[in-house]
């Protein structure tokens, strides 16, 4: 399964912790409407249905387990590969048509 990045994930973990720790009116439909929206992302990004999970996920994905051996994957780009431009017609656009 694909993963974020470790710093975006991050940042949505804590704006989602720190909204639901926050003191917020029941009348702020604003911050509850953001919290809605990082608790979806959240398990579109951790490929999860529930948030519970996905900030569970998270975690796990974040914050390794002490000892063991995680080693980052590191992904050479692609070679690069010479851009040709496609060439002008020079034709008119009647003999462009089928006949």
């Amino acid at each position: 399964m694909l993963m974020p990045h470790p710093a975006t994930l991050r940042s949505l973990l804590d704006a989602y912790e720190s909204l639901v720790t926050a003191e917020t009116s029941p009348e702020d439909t604003a911050s509850e409407a953001r919290r809605q929206d990082l608790a979806y992302t959240l398990c579109v990004s951790t490929g999860t249905r529930e948030i519970a999970q996905a900030l569970q996920v998270a975690h796990a994905y974040l914050d390794p387990a002490p000892g063991s051996t995680t080693q980052a994957v590191v992904i050479p780009p692609p070679p690069a590969v010479a851009r040709q431009s496609p060439r002008p017609s020079h034709r008119s656009e009647s003999e462009l048509r089928p006949v």
